[in-house]
C-alpha cells in the first residue's frame, strides 16, 4: 500500500524546493556576474568576426545544447538578429555510428566543422565526462573560445583552462539544469546588448 504525504507535508516539500530553486541561482549569479558579462562580450566579438556557437552535451544536456542553438538562430524577441549556432547533438547519424568509445565523439565533429573564430560550449550536469573534456581540449588547441556549463563535482572541467567555466554550486541535477537554462538565456540577451553597441566589438 502506497502512503502519500498529507497536505501539510506537501506544503513543506514545495516550500523547501522553491527555496532551493531560488537560492541556488541567486548564489550563483551573485558570484559570477562579472564573468558572465565578460563571457558575453567575448562571444559577441566572436559572432561579430563571423564565428559560430557550437554546443554539445550528453544525455539530458543534449537537449540543452539544442535549446541554446535554437535561441541564437531563432530569436524570440522581435528585432533581434539571428546568430549562427548549431548543436552537435542534432547529428543523429554521426552520433549513432560511433561505437569505438564511450559517449559521442564531439571532438571528431569539431575537427570536421569548427573554425578558429568559433565558440565551443559544453554543458554537463556536474560530472567530468571524458568526451566533453576531449572536445574542449581540442577546441582550445584550435583557438576556439571555450565555455563550460557544469555543476559541483566537475573539478577537472573547472581546472581545464577554459576561457569561461561556470559551475553551479549544487549537486542536484534539477537545480543545475534550471540555473544553466537561466544562464544561457542571459548569455543570449547580453550578446545582443553588445551588438547594439558595436563599437565595443572592434
Amino acid at each position: 500500500m502506497m502512503i502519500t504525504p498529507g497536505p501539510a507535508r506537501l506544503d513543506e516539500m514545495i516550500q523547501a524546493r522553491f527555496e532551493q530553486s531560488a537560492g541556488v541561482p541567486n548564489a550563483f549569479f551573485s558570484q559570477e556576474v562579472d564573468k558572465i558579462a565578460q563571457a558575453c562580450w567575448s562571444m559577441a566579438k566572436r559572432f561579430h568576426q563571423g564565428g559560430r556557437l557550437i554546443a554539445f552535451g550528453n544525455g539530458p544536456c543534449a537537449t540543452d545544447a539544442q535549446h541554446v542553438a535554437v535561441e541564437f538562430v531563432h530569436p524570440v524577441i522581435v528585432g533581434k538578429r539571428a546568430l549562427p549556432a548549431l548543436a552537435l547533438t542534432n547529428d543523429s547519424a554521426f552520433l549513432s555510428g560511433r561505437k569505438d568509445q564511450p559517449g559521442p565523439a564531439f571532438d571528431r565533429q569539431l575537427s570536421l566543422l569548427a573554425r578558429p573564430q568559433d565558440m565551443a560550449l559544453a554543458i554537463s550536469p556536474g560530472s567530468d565526462e571524458e568526451n566533453l573534456l576531449r572536445a574542449l581540449a581540442f577546441a582550445k588547441e584550435k583557438g576556439l573560445l571555450t565555455l563550460g556549463l557544469t555543476g559541483a563535482g566537475s573539478e577537472v572541467m573547472a581546472e581545464a583552462g577554459l576561457d569561461y567555466c561556470f559551475m553551479v554550486p549544487s549537486r542536484d541535477g534539477f537545480l543545475i539544469q534550471e540555473t544553466h537554462e537561466i544562464l544561457y538565456h542571459i548569455l543570449w540577451e547580453l550578446v545582443h546588448v553588445f551588438f547594439e553597441h558595436e563599437g565595443m566589438l572592434i
